[in-house]
């Protein structure tokens, strides 16, 4: 289930507080902070925006 354009526009990072971009990885998406760079899984759909399930990317 693909996560909204108007819903995604209005999550912000937990840590940051950074705008979100939605990305895929490994055929999983993934909401990737642009400021902090930390990337949280989406899972059924639902994003796990907990502060500790966020992997930094670069």
């Amino acid at each position: 289930m693909p996560i909204d354009k108007e819903f995604l526009e209005i999550l912000a990072c937990p840590v940051c507080r950074g705008p979100f971009e939605l990305k895929e990885r490994d055929g999983k998406e993934e909401l990737l902070c642009t400021k902090c760079h930390r990337a949280y899984p989406i899972e059924d759909g639902i994003p796990n925006l907990l502060p500790d399930s966020g992997v930094v990317r670069k």
